[in-house]
């Protein structure tokens, strides 16, 4: 069969597509993802088909905030914006080519990330069933209804009507999508296909975790601060970093793709702290007893797979619904951007790793993901019913 997966073009939309898309190609489907061009590095050695399609990330929002008259990116986004970024600007800019890419391939089945309208509006045109894949928890209805709406009159533009998604690939356990934990008015899935979430893992990985690093010879607390590839600024993240690195923990700092460690205006030579350029997130979670994150959906379950406490400082996106999650499941601490001193900040760190109850809810949350169906279950699944 020939699957296509399409995506919004940043990481966090694009690398949580990875196991099923691989999953299909083990079982010797063509697949292909259908993506902007910035993202075609992650399939280089892949054996993944990529179809770069649409203008990049940054040429989305800017024009998204010119519509709707301005837009911050960090802070709790407004159900509006979220419409004409998702179902509108994204839509207009990069349908034609994808329609065009689309034919081409001639796709079976269509698997979209869940803010992707592109490929359910490829798959109406095209006349082939899609599978909505999450990022993370169900997003609230406001969300969901205003890109929806938004997509539909850009459907119906073009002599469209969107077909309802046959299927939802879900990788929250269900500790984790509980009603109540989210926003209200959550929106259950239909046709929901259980599946596990793993932490980003490099071309060939085995999919069992990497093997835990040394620890330091004082026995000392190893902390992992990620903030992802886009959000990693070192005006917030720097002096976040020099308050953690005072206290008697490592640190282990991820840089997102722009930043280096001297943008940091910490002392690395001090031993307790090791800067990283981009790593799959799998091969850094190894003996790492706390991760402080901006609450990207990727990040924040691939940490809870892993059985890790969090501390949660959302910066934008859908990063707040991951921060409410983390406190209503018990697993770690969120602080709010008002309340986001350096101080703050460490001070939660500190007090996520004295209390063990913590780590034992996220070791419970493991345990939840680890007897979900694996991403070959699903695409045995998937492939039977379009037999």
């Amino acid at each position: 069969m020939r699957i296509l997966f399409s995506a919004t073009p940043q990481h966090g939309h694009v690398l949580p597509l990875l196991p099923l898309a691989r999953a299909f190609r083990d079982r010797g489907d063509t697949v292909a993802v259908m993506t902007g061009d910035a993202l075609a590095s992650v399939f280089a050695s892949e054996d993944i088909e990529f179809l770069g399609v649409g203008p990049a990330v940054d040429v989305l929002f800017e024009e998204a905030s010119r519509r709707t008259g301005g837009h911050d990116d960090r802070g709790e986004p407004a159900p509006t914006f979220v419409g004409e970024f998702f179902g509108g600007t994204r839509v207009d800019l990069t349908a034609d080519d994808a329609l065009a890419a689309a034919r081409a391939f001639g796709p079976d089945l269509i698997v979209a990330e869940s803010c992707d309208f592109v490929g359910p509006l490829v798959a109406a045109a095209l006349g082939v069933p899609v599978a909505t894949h999450a990022l993370g928890p169900a997003l609230p209805a406001a969300f969901v209804d205003n890109m929806a709406a938004v997509a539909g009159t850009r459907y119906k533009s073009r002599g469209l009507e969107a077909t309802p998604a046959r299927w939802y690939v879900d990788t929250c356990p269900e500790a984790i999508q509980a009603p109540g934990l989210q926003a209200p008015g959550l929106q259950a899935p239909a046709g929901r296909l259980a599946m596990r979430p793993e932490a980003h893992q490099g071309p060939g990985a085995s999919g069992k975790p990497d093997p835990e690093p040394a620890r330091a010879a004082d026995g000392g607390k190893r902390v992992l601060v990620t903030f992802g590839t886009y959000f990693a600024d070192p005006d917030v993240l720097g002096p976040i970093l020099r308050e953690l690195a005072a206290s008697d923990v490592d640190l282990r700092v991820t840089l997102g793709l722009t930043a280096g460690p001297d943008d940091y205006d910490l002392d690395a030579d001090s031993g307790k702290v090791t800067f990283v350029g981009f790593t799959p997130l799998a091969e850094l979670l190894g003996g790492v007893d706390l991760v402080v994150t901006h609450g990207g959906a990727g990040t924040t379950i691939g940490a809870l797979s892993r059985g890790l406490p969090l501390v949660v400082v959302p910066q934008g996106a859908d990063q707040f619904l991951q921060a409410a999650m983390v406190e209503a499941t018990g697993t770690g601490v969120a602080v709010q951007p008002a309340d986001a001193t350096p101080e703050a900040v460490a001070r939660a760190a500190a007090d996520v790793l004295a209390d063990p109850a913590y780590a034992a809810r996220a070791r419970e949350i493991a345990d939840q993901v680890a007897d979900l169906p694996a991403p070959a279950e699903v695409a045995e699944q998937l492939a039977g019913a379009l037999s």
